[in-house]
């Protein structure tokens, strides 16, 4: 593939036909990255255009590019409907390597207890403008309209976890949200799974993220050879960041309209 990066925040280019290279395979965050946050998850906007954009940044890179969310699959496929791309949703939990195909899940990737989500809502009464998403695999607890309840928050779901003692269950930080999940299952193992099977294997990845739940997806992009950026500050694993969504979605039609082919 012959394509420049845009420069983010004034850092070196990258030119895309480094020898040694060879051709590369995109991953891109949703939430943060592609599409402008909102205060509940629902409330997100697909700016026109990005459909076509994704739709022909594929096409190039012969169907080399995925979506790697903390949404569920199915929730993609409406954001970006008609499209369905190659997709990993709760963080690594569900992959669908081939768009035609139904999702399966990670292998690592266990359902919480129902008994856990009870005494979450439940627990969730006391503190107003919080809500919780139950994603199956993952729980969601989203503090945007309450940005003060953080850290007693923190410290409830830090009790609720250690009350469920039939299963592991770890804390994640997210863009004014936390996440409980079982360990065993991130995005670095989702694109790690995507780099093994056609069309992504022997490509270099480029994966951009914008918050702590893209940052397992960083490591294993670098180690990989990979090109990994991040968006709206800089994070740990990250070549330069992009300074907000827009910006990612200007870059990516620039190559969805004048970058070569893979």
């Amino acid at each position: 593939m012959s394509a420049s990066i845009a420069t983010p925040k004034g850092a070196a280019a990258h030119d895309f036909t480094a020898p040694g290279n060879g051709p590369f395979a995109l991953f891109l965050d949703v939430d943060g990255t592609l599409l402008d946050l909102a205060d509940r998850p629902s409330a997100v906007s697909t700016p026109s255009g990005l459909v076509r954009s994704l739709a022909k940044a594929e096409r190039k890179l012969q169907g080399a590019l995925a979506l790697v969310s903390g949404r569920t699959i199915e929730e993609l496929d409406s954001l970006f409907a008609p499209l369905r791309l190659p997709a990993s949703g709760v963080h690594g939990a569900q992959l669908r390597i081939h768009p035609d195909r139904q999702p399966s899940s990670a292998p690592e990737a266990v359902a919480l207890p129902s008994s856990l989500w009870a005494k979450l809502t439940e627990a969730l009464r006391e503190f107003p403008g919080t809500f919780a998403e139950n994603k199956i695999y993952s729980f969601a607890i989203h503090y945007r309209l309450a940005p003060g309840a953080e850290a007693p928050l923190r410290q409830l779901l830090m009790r609720l976890v250690e009350s469920e003692r039939r299963a592991a269950i770890q804390i994640v930080s997210a863009h004014c949200a936390l996440e409980l999940k079982a360990p065993g299952f991130d995005k670095g193992g989702a694109i790690a799974a995507f780099l093994s099977r056609h069309p992504f294997l022997g490509r270099t990845p480029i994966f951009i993220g914008d918050d702590a739940t893209d940052e397992a997806g960083f490591a294993v992009v670098a180690a990989r050879g990979g090109y990994a950026y991040s968006v709206g500050r800089s994070r740990p694993g990250a070549l330069a960041a992009f300074d907000e969504p827009r910006a990612v979605r200007d870059w990516l039609a620039g190559f969805a309209e004048h970058g070569a082919e893979a």
